[in-house]
């Protein structure tokens, strides 16, 4: 059994989860006049990993802290160990009542949830499950069935016939890529017409160490690669770059993640078969809801557990599910505000977005 595998209890469909306001929306930027007397930390790992942090996270946790009238201090680490350290000290000062971490790496972000417990403060894992923690609750997408959305979305784009297949991981620090190369290689591994040629982590989830490690693997097989496991938008960018470069983008079936503006592009462009779709106001709402609880000396609310095979123990977790998209269902993630039409859809992309349906 692989390191960081699941372990679901009474999973339930979580779509619905919402931030039940413990307070009237006073429009402060979390200032705790609220009801719930507290006050948040939230860590925010990097940029680079996903644009969704800054253009998503941070916007969509600031709202429900708002609605519910509770403090908050949202700071990114800007993908630097040390920095995410000295803001977690920062906040533990200020008096932080609840400290939501979405860690770069288990060592670090294990070492601010003990010196947060030490001080009676709770955390929760977002996100990412912290390996050795001590959080309260986690709070995430399902990331085997992400990696199993990646491996199904291939094998449709493939096919059946006889195919090479690389795997481009995300950064050997991020339990989360460990989840999602483990949920894509329990469906891909039993394709019995595929062969796996190569597979690599890439450090820091950089697109461009991306680009450099699918080059390589392109000219050791000698162009012959037919699908790639990407595990983001931006890994599958850099794949269809090199494509791009050897006159071959469309011919392979590539994925990602996160259906960001360039991944679903390329997916209008045919250059990418499909992205997962993760609705992170979903994951937002569930944390701030969570939070919450833990300032009110409630019991948060789950639907499963994750097992840490490092800490020994199940983390109380709320798991929420991953939606594949394909270029007949791009039109959702736009329906539902993650990206907008203005910006999908402009010049030569407006013809294919009608062409999507997406009007």
């Amino acid at each position: 059994m692989r390191k960081g595998i699941l372990s679901l209890t009474a999973l339930t469909a979580a779509a619905a989860l919402t931030l039940t306001a413990c307070g009237d929306d006073s429009g402060e930027s979390g200032d705790g006049s609220g009801s719930a007397k507290g006050k948040v930390g939230v860590i925010l790992p990097d940029t680079t990993s996903s644009v969704r942090y800054e253009s998503f996270d941070r916007p969509y946790l600031e709202q429900a802290f708002k609605a519910a009238g509770v403090g908050y201090d949202i700071q990114n680490a800007e993908g630097s160990a040390q920095r995410f350290q000295t803001i977690a000290d920062q906040m533990l000062t200020s008096g932080v009542t609840v400290l939501i971490v979405d860690g770069l790496d288990s060592n670090s972000a294990a070492a601010v949830q003990r010196k947060a417990q030490a001080q009676g403060v709770k955390t929760i894992d977002y996100d990412r499950l912290t390996l050795g923690g001590v959080a309260d609750y986690y709070v995430s997408f399902d990331n085997v069935k992400v990696g199993e959305e990646l491996g199904k979305g291939l094998q449709k784009c493939l096919g059946e016939k006889k195919s090479n297949i690389v795997y481009l991981n995300g950064a050997p620090t991020d339990n989360n890529a460990t989840l999602f190369s483990q949920g894509a290689h329990s469906v891909l591994d039993k394709a019995t017409t595929y062969t796996k040629v190569a597979e690599q982590a890439v450090p820091e989830w950089k697109a461009e160490r991306a680009a450099t490690i699918f080059e390589q693997m392109w000219t050791e097989q000698q162009g012959k690669i037919d699908g790639v496991v990407a595990a983001n938008d931006a890994l599958g960018g850099a794949v269809v770059s090199i494509l791009k470069k050897n006159e071959q983008a469309g011919k392979v079936a590539v994925t990602g993640q996160d259906a960001t503006l360039e991944g679903l592009q390329n997916i209008l462009d045919g250059n990418q078969c499909m992205t997962v779709y993760k609705p992170v106001k979903q994951e937002a709402d569930a944390a701030a809801k969570l939070a919450v609880s833990l300032i009110n000396g409630q019991k948060g609310e789950t639907n499963g557990t994750v097992n840490d095979p490092t800490g020994k123990r199940d983390v109380p977790s709320v798991l929420l599910t991953p939606i594949p998209v394909f270029k007949d269902n791009v039109k959702q993630v736009v329906d539902d505000g993650f990206i907008k039409k203005a910006d999908l859809c402009k010049g030569a992309y407006a013809a294919k977005c009608a062409d999507a349906g997406i009007k």
